[in-house]
């Protein structure tokens, strides 16, 4: 699964990328192995960026 367009400018923020790879990490320790950035990234973006947003970027609006 390729990661959203709209996504693709949240990327390219430090903090965000160092929040995925904390994701990476802790659910490649749940599940046993590494599930991988681009799945990370996915399910961080899906599950956590919009209140990310809204908590450290109050000034925009994240676009689904």
């Amino acid at each position: 699964m390729a990661i959203k367009s709209g996504s693709k400018e949240l990327l390219k923020d430090k903090r965000v990328v160092e929040e995925i790879n904390r994701h990476l990490w802790i659910e490649s320790e749940k599940a046993g192995h590494d599930i991988g950035f681009e799945n990370a990234a996915n399910d961080w973006l899906k599950r956590f960026s919009a209140e990310w947003v809204k908590y450290n970027m109050p000034e925009k609006k994240l676009r689904r």
